[in-house]
């Protein structure tokens, strides 16, 4: 039943019935407002062939426009649709290339690639296939080209849409018997919640208009709702009026929270600009050096930082607030194995050392979203442990201080986040990098699924496993970052095709009490310090009151495929992979400089003599463990397994040792701080580690959350009710 939650709005008057939906969980879907289907001489007038009821269609947009307004005012998520092809025509089928000119007594004088008044019709690139001015995308709203009347079909609108957390959808656009009502059909098949408001929707045929909306709500609502923008727009002011006045006495600036929500407040007002915050940044930063002074290998000159923001001030000095980048004056870090142009790259190894003349991807589209590069953080060198105690820059300790690690080795990533001198980082997760610092400091580690974040310009530990990885205080800042970074790389040869990756049915009633999780065997859990799994019990207990569903605990059996992976990383001959992607040439060359525990790792792989067809025995383990987690995590179509689950939740780490044990231990404490973090690159899943508690001793607790390939969405669902959980409990 279509029934109301404490965060719920509706639209009493829809039909068939009252309309609830979760401002948080609800996209404003506009569908083909371009120039080729509302301007004249586009293919919208040529398809209609009434010059007055096509002059009509231009009414919907001042509707569409106080709904969309309406819309990100309330926090909706917003996206824009468009259809039209790729210049060479390769995405377009004869029948509809042909079907519409053949018609022996049609009005279709000139078809799609064809040159009209706006350029070639429907043909991506050309001036009429952009959406108007009065609807102009704001930076963070998605933008689907699609080939087809339905905004599913050969696009990645469903995947969108799971990455953002996307349950109903309100649809507006054109037109309205063909593709606003074929997308909300395809919607309904998906799982979707749709409304589709009659008065934002326009078509050439009006029978074919009042049909078509007719039928969505037909049945007792066969297809979803209709509704009247009116009562969608009314519901603005009453947010407005909850909006509490701001106070006249401007914030302490260098006290303030670095998070995004914290940032985008301070700007709003205008009282403060990108060149306030980052004299804070950097007071921070040399503050912060007394205390732990290795955080940074290479840190931008004051100079560079302040002419960025005083660039960005100037750049968006008259757009109003809102229409602000979403990254506007947002100070973040990168690992120094990711590339920013003109600054050296050295993998912590000063012999590996060069000067990139481009910045990698992850870095270009950060910046293009207005944030602002502070510098190049510490790590264990080659990207090679868990601990940061393996640098020639210096060993970094937890922001908690005591001499204990900090994790690695993303290490100076995740301790610039955790000291609140950045709002976020990126590092990098082979085996664990991006989730056990975030474990050791109290912060969010994200590790998306391989191949979904261009990993061009970061240097290799391990190709096939490599992934960038993001810090964040919170979860949602994590997944706003992973937002802009999530989208394919045509350039980048382990880049995954957006629409190789399996989907899930939408669940309009949220994530809360609707999935389900496992937990390791008891056998797996038993290196876990008492305290820890003291600290986990308590997570499993708040996460069966969040899903209503008693957790499922794996047998020794089934857990295997994990313990396989593992085994494959270090034990097997995947880690010949990191010779491979570091160079075998450098390493045997510079042995002897590297630090000794990375020195003493690569003479033990070079000293194994493996034979060569172990590599593809190794290969096909690693395949078999990866389907057998495929199955558990019921993916794609293995998705009727009647026990698989949507997470695996664990431990991210079950100790914390400090830097004096790690360094007279290194390899087997390294082994132990990645028993629940090794396999999931292997097994090709997403994770992330969570703040969940403390110890005894006063540490932070990391809550492992581990996903099905692709699933990254549902997975930041969950981390992020969990999340909601514990501020309650504050």
């Amino acid at each position: 039943m279509n029934s109301p939650s404490a965060s719920m709005m509706s639209l009493k008057t829809a039909k068939p019935y009252q309309f609830w939906f979760d401002p948080n969980r609800t996209a404003l879907v506009i569908i083909d407002v371009q120039r080729d289907f509302v301007d004249p001489n586009g293919f919208g007038s040529i398809q209609c062939g009434d010059d007055k009821v096509f002059a009509s269609v231009r009414n919907v947009v001042p509707v569409i426009r106080k709904v969309l307004d309406t819309s990100r005012a309330l926090g909706l998520h917003v996206v824009h649709t468009r259809e039209g092809h790729k210049p060479d025509l390769s995405d377009l089928s004869c029948s509809k290339q042909e079907r519409q000119m053949n018609a022996p007594s049609g009005h279709h004088s000139i078809g799609i690639g064809e040159k009209g008044p706006m350029g070639r019709l429907l043909v991506r690139g050309e001036f009429g296939h952009d959406i108007i001015d009065e609807l102009k995308p704001l930076p963070e709203e998605a933008v689907i080209d699609k080939p087809g009347k339905g905004s599913f079909w050969a696009t990645n609108l469903h995947r969108v849409l799971m990455a953002r957390g996307v349950t109903h959808m309100i649809l507006c656009g054109v037109t309205t018997e063909c593709c606003v009502t074929t997308t909300a059909r395809e919607a309904n098949d998906r799982g979707f919640e749709c409304c589709v408001l009659r008065d934002g929707t326009g078509g050439f045929n009006p029978t074919f208009v009042e049909n078509s909306l007719d039928m969505i709500s037909s049945y007792d609502g066969l297809f979803g709702f209709t509704a009247e923008s009116e009562e969608f727009v009314a519901l603005e002011p009453a947010l407005i009026a909850d909006v509490t006045t701001p106070p006249i006495t401007p914030p302490d600036i260098s006290n303030i929270n670095l998070d995004l929500a914290s940032l985008q407040q301070l700007y709003k007002g205008r009282a403060f600009h990108p060149s306030d915050v980052m004299q804070s940044v950097l007071s921070r930063i040399k503050d912060y050096e007394q205390t732990n002074p290795n955080v940074w290998i290479q840190l931008r000159s004051d100079e560079e930082i302040m002419a960025d923001a005083e660039v960005l001030r100037q750049t968006y000095s008259d757009m109003p607030a809102e229409k602000l980048p979403l990254l506007y004056g947002v100070p973040f870090a990168v690992k120094d194995n990711i590339d920013v142009a003109h600054l050296p790259t050295t993998a912590a190894c000063q012999e590996y050392k060069y000067v990139p003349t481009e910045s990698a991807p992850v870095v270009s589209l950060l910046i293009a979203a207005g944030a602002i590069l502070v510098g190049k953080t510490n790590m264990d060198q080659l990207a090679t442990g868990l601990s940061g105690c393996r640098s020639p820059y210096g060993n970094l300790g937890s922001v908690y201080g005591n001499g204990r690690i900090s994790g690695g080795s993303s290490s100076g990533s995740g301790v610039a986040v955790a000291a609140k001198l950045i709002t976020f980082s990126l590092g990098t997760d082979t085996a664990g990098s991006g989730r056990v610092p975030a474990a050791l400091n109290g912060i969010v580690g994200f590790k998306p699924t391989k191949g979904t974040i261009s990993a061009r310009g970061v240097v290799p530990a391990c190709r096939s496993l490599d992934t960038v990885s993001i810090f964040a205080q919170t979860v949602q800042d994590a997944r706003k970052v992973w937002h802009i970074l999530d989208q394919p790389d045509d350039n980048d040869a382990f880049s995954k095709d957006p629409n190789t990756l399996p989907l899930s049915l939408s669940n309009y009633h949220g994530v809360s009490g609707n999935f389900t999780f496992c937990t390791p065997p008891e056998s797996a859990l038993e290196s876990v310090l008492p305290e820890y799994r003291r600290c986990f019990d308590v997570a499993v207990t708040a996460m069966e009151s969040i899903s209503a569903k008693k957790r499922t605990c794996l047998s020794d059996e089934t857990y295997e495929p994990f313990n396989t992976a593992t085994e494959l990383l270090y034990k097997g001959t995947l880690v010949q992979e990191r010779i491979a992607s570091i160079g075998y040439e450098f390493l045997s060359q510079n042995m002897e400089i590297l630090h000794p525990t990375i020195k003493t790792h690569f003479q033990d792989v070079f000293n194994r003599n493996e034979p060569a067809w172990r590599v593809f025995e190794d290969q096909a383990l690693q395949r078999e463990a990866t389907r057998k987690a495929e199955r558990l995590f019921g993916m794609g179509h293995l998705r009727d397994v009647s026990d698989a689950f949507d997470v695996l939740v664990v431990p991210t780490v079950g100790c914390h040792p400090t830097v004096e044990e790690m360094e007279a231990e290194p390899l087997v404490l390294n082994a132990q701080l990645g028993t629940f973090t090794h396999f999931a690159n292997v097994l090709d899943l997403c994770a992330i580690s969570i703040p969940f508690g403390w110890t005894d001793a006063g540490l932070p607790f990391g809550l492992g959350l581990i996903g099905g390939k692709g699933m990254d969405g549902r997975l930041l669902d969950i981390a992020r009710a969990i999340e909601a959980k514990m501020d309650k409990k504050q």
